[in-house]
């Protein structure tokens, strides 16, 4: 004999009401939008006219290359700069020996401690960036031990102990997503990572296809790191170029790096390297080019 079945519908009605409720609920009581972050939060009046973008002119016959609103290298290029060409100070106020390395002093802090060295000011650029696009999943760093310090741990309330070469993490403060916290999370991570760490993190990258967010590191002890903040192009040529940012040891104001092998002392590198790099205070080679796997 054939079974009959009935479908019961009552459950699926439930379902459809409470969905519709649910939606009812979110159009007529909509949650308070979140208050977007300043995009440089370090300082208390931007002025686009004092950025990189627009006092580090390109060369004769090069436009800058096209880059994606809110990007990584578009927040780069928009980098504040201290008027003028101020002298390069370490964190204790002294001035830095070499005098005729910059072009330029990116304004913002270095802080009081000898932290913010070359690879801390790559750190601190990218996670500032993260930080002010409300993307604190993506801000994390390897230690040079080879843990990860992920800044929604920390937010969390949990703190790094460090026992000779082994790193744990415990609870030990209240949840904070506050810059306050922020800053102190990058005071640990420039305390325990540096070019070797960043160097591992990050994923090769080819120079004839630079790109602003690049890092040069050649991570050794010591290293050294320098940051890609600006590119343009020759479409007459297809040449291309780019600026160059760097802090050094001691912990310093970080600054646009002129290059060395211009005349005029442009801030402008070409992307056609050759076997090296050089800079005013380091050599690169094109295999030492690396780039954050983490998308904009």
């Amino acid at each position: 004999m054939a079974r009959r079945f009935r479908l019961n519908l009552y459950p699926l009605t439930v379902a459809m009401g409470f969905s519709l409720g649910a939606l009812w609920i979110a159009l007529a009581f909509p949650l308070p939008a979140q208050t977007p972050r300043p995009p440089y939060p370090w300082v208390s009046s931007y002025d686009s006219r004092e950025s990189a973008g627009a006092r580090m002119s390109p060369p004769a016959g090069f436009e800058r290359e096209a880059t994606a609103s809110g990007s990584f290298a578009a927040w780069l290029r928009n980098l504040p700069l201290k008027k003028g060409r101020p002298q390069v100070r370490l964190y204790d106020g002294r001035l830095k020996s070499n005098q005729d390395a910059h072009a330029a002093v990116i304004d913002i802090d270095t802080g009081d401690r000898d932290l913010q060295q070359c690879a801390d000011a790559v750190m601190r650029l990218r996670a500032e960036y993260l930080y002010a696009k409300n993307a604190p999943s993506f801000i994390h760093f390897q230690f040079t031990s080879g843990e990860t310090a992920s800044f929604t741990k920390w937010a969390q309330g949990f703190r790094p102990v460090v026992n000779g070469k082994r790193v744990t993490w415990e609870k030990s403060a209240a949840p904070s997503e506050s810059y306050a916290t922020f800053r102190a999370y990058l005071n640990i991570v420039f305390a325990y990572a540096g070019t070797a760490s960043l160097g591992h993190e990050l994923k090769p990258a080819d120079v004839r296809d630079v790109r602003a967010g690049d890092v040069f590191v050649d991570g050794g002890y010591p290293g050294h790191a320098v940051i890609v903040i600006d590119t343009a192009k020759n479409s007459r040529t297809g040449k291309r170029v780019f600026l160059l940012a760097q802090s050094f040891m001691p912990a310093q104001d970080m600054h646009v790096l002129k290059n060395p092998a211009s005349e005029s002392s442009s801030p402008w590198y070409e992307a056609d390297i050759g076997p090296t790099l050089r800079t005013p205070e380091w050599t690169f080679r094109p295999e030492h080019l690396r780039r954050f796997s983490d998308t904009d």
